[in-house]
C-alpha cells in the first residue's frame, strides 16, 4: 500500500476570495503542489495578478471576477471553471467579510444581508453547483472562523453566518458522501491578513492578541496551506463533515 501524499497534481482547484490573504496563499500553495487554479474574487485585475503568480509557478490559471453573494455570479464562476478545465476537483469557499456593527441595535438590514450573502449564501450556492462537476474523490473546503464557536458582540453577524457555514459543512458532507465527495471546514484563528490589521492596527494590539495564543504568535497566511492540501488530498480520504480548528492553540 502506497503512503498518500499532499500532491495536488492534475487537480482543478477553485478558490474564492483568492486575490489576497488566505485565499491568495492557498491559490499559490495549490499551484506549487501541481494544481490548476481558478482565482476568483470581486476585482478582476486583482485576480489576474494572482493568476500570473500561479502561472509563474508552472500551473494553469483562470481569473474570474465573482461576487459570491450574488446567485448568478456563483453560477457564472462554476460555468467558466468547467469551460476552461472540464471539471472541478476542489472548491475552496474562502471569500468572507466581517463588518463590525456598533451594537445589536446598530445592525442594519444592509449589513446583515451582505454578511450572510457572502459568508453563507455564496458557499451554499457554489457547493451545490460545483459538486455537479466533481468526480469521485472531489473535495469542498469551507474556510470558517473561530468566531463561529466563540462568538462575541464584536462579531455577532459574522459569527452567526460562519456558524451557519459550519452547519452547511456537516449537512453537505452527508448529502454528497455517497458520491465520494468530501466536505470539511477549517476553523481559523487569527492570521496576518488585511482584515486583521484593520481591526488591530497597532503593534501593541497585535502583541496582546498573540499572547492569548498557545503558540504565542499570529499565523502567517501561508500556514493555512498545509491543512488545505491535506483536506484536498487522498491523505484525508476517510475524513468528511469535520471542522479542523487551526488557531495555534
Amino acid at each position: 500500500m502506497s503512503i498518500p501524499n499532499l500532491s495536488a497534481a492534475g487537480k482543478v482547484v477553485v478558490v474564492t476570495g483568492a486575490s489576497k490573504g488566505l485565499g491568495r496563499a492557498m491559490a499559490l500553495g495549490f499551484a506549487e503542489a501541481g494544481a490548476d487554479v481558478v482565482v476568483a474574487s470581486r476585482r478582476l485585475d486583482a485576480c489576474e495578478a494572482v493568476a500570473d503568480e500561479v502561472r509563474a509557478l508552472g500551473a494553469r490559471a483562470l481569473a474570474v471576477a465573482c461576487h459570491v453573494g450574488d446567485w448568478d455570479d456563483c453560477a457564472a464562476l462554476v460555468a467558466a471553471s468547467v469551460e476552461a478545465f472540464g471539471r472541478i476537483d476542489v472548491l475552496v469557499n474562502n471569500a468572507g467579510i466581517a463588518p463590525v456593527p456598533p451594537s445589536l441595535l446598530g445592525v442594519t438590514s444592509e449589513l446583515f444581508d451582505k454578511t450572510i450573502a457572502v459568508n453563507l449564501k455564496g458557499p451554499l450556492r457554489l457547493t451545490a453547483l460545483a459538486v455537479e462537476h466533481m468526480p469521485r474523490g472531489g473535495a469542498v473546503i469551507n474556510i470558517s472562523s473561530k468566531a463561529s464557536v466563540h462568538p462575541s458582540p464584536f462579531t455577532v453577524v459574522y459569527a452567526a453566518a460562519k456558524a451557519g457555514q459550519n452547519a452547511l459543512t456537516k449537512a453537505t458532507a452527508q448529502e454528497f458522501g455517497g458520491r465520494g465527495i468530501r466536505v470539511n471546514g477549517i476553523v481559523c484563528g487569527v492570521f496576518h491578513t488585511d482584515s486583521f490589521h484593520s481591526s488591530a492596527p497597532s503593534e501593541e494590539m497585535q502583541d496582546q492578541m498573540a499572547e492569548r495564543v498557545t503558540l504565542g504568535r499570529i499565523a502567517a497566511p501561508e500556514e493555512i496551506v498545509g491543512t488545505a492540501l491535506y483536506l484536498a488530498s487522498d491523505a484525508s480520504s476517510y475524513l468528511t463533515g469535520e471542522l479542523i480548528m487551526l488557531d495555534g492553540g
